[in-house]
């Protein structure tokens, strides 16, 4: 069983190397020499909103984490990612679960996210999770969909999803 708690200091050193190796999996689907580096974990705590991690058992080191930025209107799942190695186990069916009962926990009416439209353990698995997709109606949004636009992303189609909280309230235990 998935246990999910939110992100230590000890944890941020590992969320980069978690994040790193998931990535890969996209410079195979993509068929690039190597995706961009990730963040240091420990940058990532910098933005206002949580970092949640999950393991096998409670106290153990992480196997994916989920980093939310809390934003005008909402949260945004900024990143989610599982070791390849431990992915179909269900641990990002957990973390997605726990976002979304910690954000509204935290007051969010919405959850919105930003991934590839056709690449299997994204939008499709958003979808699985409630996700639907959406127009950029924000003004982040928008933002998100234009600094992509000016870096050059070119790999895969991109959308917008959201997940409405008002409608589908979630109860999820999330262990400190």
């Amino acid at each position: 069983m998935t246990s999910v708690r939110r992100a230590t200091v000890e944890d941020q050193v590992l969320l980069r190397e978690i994040e790193d190796e998931a990535d890969e999996l996209f410079a195979s689907v993509f068929s690039i020499a190597s995706w961009r580096p990730a963040p240091p974990g420990v940058e990532r705590s910098r933005h206002p909103g949580f970092i949640l991690v999950a393991s096998e058992r409670l106290g153990s080191k992480p196997l994916g984490f989920a980093h939310v930025l809390e934003i005008p209107g909402g949260a945004h799942l900024e990143q989610l990612s599982v070791r390849p190695s431990v992915m179909r186990r269900g641990h990002g069916r957990a973390l997605v679960e726990a976002v979304k009962a910690e954000s509204g926990r935290r007051g969010s009416d919405r959850i919105t996210l930003r991934t590839y439209a056709d690449v299997p353990w994204n939008a499709p698995f958003y979808a699985s999770c409630g996700f639907v997709e959406c127009a950029p109606d924000t003004d982040f949004l928008r933002d998100l969909s234009n600094v992509e636009q000016q870096r050059g992303v070119k790999y895969g189609r991109r959308v917008h999803m959201s997940f409405d909280l008002r409608e589908e309230p979630v109860s999820v235990a999330v262990t400190t």
